[in-house]
């Protein structure tokens, strides 16, 4: 008789987290709020003047990524249909000495991306955030250095994405 209550009571105390709905969970842990549904991520135009190709399609494909995939959100095609915003662009890319050998050579480049964005609910007048990001990535310019400079840059992108998406959803 006395397991029947106690698995009574634990039902009880369970109860209210089966019924409340009022958020929504991701599997990153993030709660969205409930009326946010949609997203919407326009491409960030690539004003570094960088001459590499692909960046503003490689940022792009790594927040949809991690929105579409690490939250309840799906993708919207445009502003107007979408219940969050976030856009902006590409602002800088460096490829710089990051380490010189004993001969006064280079041994290791580091190549540093830097992104200006905005994340807002397209109820709001305000955004949530205007904010400046950077990542970077290292690479060894006497082992294939075109290959190592991609690399680094695809680390420096992917450090941008997960800094933007951490920090859009750090308010829900």
């Amino acid at each position: 008789m006395g397991c029947n209550k106690f698995r009574r009571f634990f039902l009880l105390l369970l109860l209210p987290f089966f019924l409340s709905s009022c958020f929504h969970y991701g599997f990153t842990g993030t709660s969205i709020p409930k009326d946010v549904n949609s997203i919407y991520i326009p491409f960030f135009a690539d004003q570094s003047n960088s001459g590499v190709s692909n960046l503003s399609d490689q940022l792009n494909q790594a927040l949809v990524d991690r929105f579409i995939n690490q939250t309840r959100l799906r993708l919207a095609n445009s502003r107007g249909s979408a219940d969050a915003v976030l856009e902006g662009s590409i602002t800088s890319y460096k490829n710089e000495a990051y380490s010189i050998s004993g001969n006064q050579q280079t041994s290791r480049n580091q190549v540093t991306i830097q992104v200006r964005a905005t994340f807002q609910y397209t109820k709001k007048d305000k955004p949530e955030w205007n904010s400046s990001f950077s990542g970077s990535g290292t690479y060894d310019t006497n082992d294939n250095p075109i290959e190592g400079e991609k690399n680094a840059a695809d680390d420096a992108l992917s450090q941008v994405a997960n800094n933007m998406f951490n920090d859009a959803v750090s308010g829900w």
